[in-house]
């Protein structure tokens, strides 16, 4: 009996392990682009040049594009001069939907692996993939009126696991870093993107204060 408990506990830490808060040295980031122009929009903050760009519920990745449904990201490069360094902490930035007076806080990226996908995937069971093998399928249409809709495939456990470490590669690497640096920041939101009319991207750190309209 003691032995299946401390089975039981060893599995439980085993999936808890990729929700863990990253450790500072940890996440390796997304690979800088040549320049600050090469993204949407840069911001001058004393010596330090912010550069970023919105990418609403998709969530792009060094691997395959990732999407969220309750958190977007904002793809983020910082440059500055030769052997130039800065302590970098999400938490320095905010975001500003539709010039609402409270600013979103940026949020751990174990927080967004909860929930993660990958758009392209279907589940190898699903009327979608049976009709892609030359299957008959009725795509849901069949259903009789007012029964619940399907329940959601489950996405198998090594395969979220996969999304998720994707997703810690991906965030933006915190600590006394050397730039250029980049990665995406996360912020909860839950609404359509579309419904959003701008986008504002708050920095308060120690390269001083800054307010990035990205949209």
């Amino acid at each position: 009996m003691r032995n299946l408990l401390v089975l039981g506990f060893l599995a439980i830490l085993a999936a808890a392990a990729p929700l863990q808060a990253q450790a500072p040295g940890e996440a390796h980031g997304l690979p800088p682009r040549l320049a600050p122009l090469d993204y949407q929009v840069q911001a001058k903050v004393g010596d330090i040049t912010i550069a970023a760009e919105f990418t609403g519920h998709g969530v792009p990745t060094m691997e395959d594009p990732l999407n969220s449904e309750d958190y977007v990201a904002v793809e983020l490069g910082i440059y500055g001069p030769p052997e130039a360094r800065l302590v970098i902490t999400a938490s320095d930035f905010s975001l500003r939907l539709n010039k609402r007076k409270e600013a979103l806080p940026s949020q751990p990226w174990g927080l967004v692996a909860r929930n993660i996908k990958d758009p392209s995937w279907v589940a190898p069971d699903s009327p979608a993939a049976k009709k892609s093998k030359g299957g008959l399928s009725s795509g849901g249409g069949d259903r009789e009126p007012g029964s619940p809709p399907p329940i959601p495939a489950k996405v198998p456990v090594e395969l979220l696991r996969t999304w998720q470490q994707s997703l810690r590669r991906s965030a933006l690497p915190e600590g006394d870093r050397p730039l250029p640096q980049a990665g995406l920041l996360f912020f909860q939101y839950r609404g359509r993107t579309d419904r959003i009319r701008s986008v504002e991207l708050v920095y308060e750190g120690p390269a001083g204060k800054a307010v990035i309209p990205l949209r």
